[in-house]
């Protein structure tokens, strides 16, 4: 059984890695695309607070836990909600490059499946940043939470008014968690360490992040979820076909008889009468 197994392993192992150059454009592409759609959502302030008063009234029609339950922990101390500051805005983009780098060099078969899915996963974020607008909950009176970034800092944002460079009403799907859950499962898959399971302290810390301090609110980091899983089904379901198919190659099939062979056996079985 090994010697079977571990052959097929090694080749799938072996996958050639795509062209360093052509990556680094693709990455750099997707990167600005997002970037410049991100700016086409912008001067749509009513229709955000409009969108973020409704998402609010959903999660409490729901029964989520209210934000303010994690904010509330993070507040108990300057250093745990500075670091959580300092988490929201230093190791989102970082930690997912170094998980496309690391996979390019040591595993190029799962960097293929994994940037596919954080691109398709960005793609349709951006759809949903365009169509529905959303001040996350630390703009939202309502809610009654502390924008943690200005007032203990570091903050990744400006007064929105005049900032250029990002979109603040672009708080569905948090795009946070979803790379963050994508890094985790992806080290998951790609690893056999037993303790590779604790990289869903990635994911989770971030969730914790992102809501104690007022960026996103439970259901963007839901959408993000469920957004991730139906592109993990759909890229992965041509390699399954695959597989199917090719453990249907492997079954044993007789060799279709030729008229000679079947000649002979006539003579052998009437020699035999």
């Amino acid at each position: 059984m090994n010697a079977r197994t571990e052959p097929a392993r090694a080749e799938t192992d072996a996958i050639a890695r795509p062209p360093l150059v052509r990556e680094l454009l693709l990455v750099a592409g997707l990167f600005l695309v997002y970037k410049l759609g991100r700016q086409l959502a912008t001067g749509h302030t009513g229709e955000a607070f409009h969108n973020a008063d409704r998402v609010w009234d959903l999660e409490r029609a729901v029964h989520l836990p209210g934000e303010g339950s994690v904010q509330n922990l993070l507040l108990h101390g300057d250093t745990l909600i500075t670091i959580a500051n300092t988490y929201y805005a230093t190791v989102h983009f970082p930690a997912t490059a170094a998980f496309l780098i690391w996979l390019y060099l040591r595993r190029p078969a799962h960097y293929v499946r994994s940037r596919r899915v954080l691109a398709v996963v960005t793609a349709a974020a951006l759809v949903v940043h365009l169509t529905f607008p959303l001040a996350p909950p630390r703009m939202l009176a309502a809610a009654g939470l502390l924008d943690t970034g200005q007032a203990y800092g570091p903050s990744v944002y400006g007064p929105p008014e005049t900032d250029h460079l990002s979109n603040q009403f672009a708080a569905m799907p948090s795009l946070h968690f979803g790379w963050a859950l994508m890094v985790a499962i992806g080290l998951i898959v790609a690893t056999r360490s037993r303790w590779r399971w604790l990289w869903l302290l990635h994911p989770l810390v971030t969730l914790l992040v992102i809501v104690g301090t007022a960026n996103h609110y439970w259901l963007d980091a839901i959408v993000a979820t469920a957004m991730l899983g139906l592109a993990l089904a759909v890229i992965q379901l041509p390699q399954r076909a695959a597989m199917t198919a090719g453990r249907g190659a492997d079954r044993l099939v007789p060799a279709p008889r030729s008229e000679e062979s079947a000649d002979e056996e006539a003579v052998l079985v009437g020699a035999d009468r």
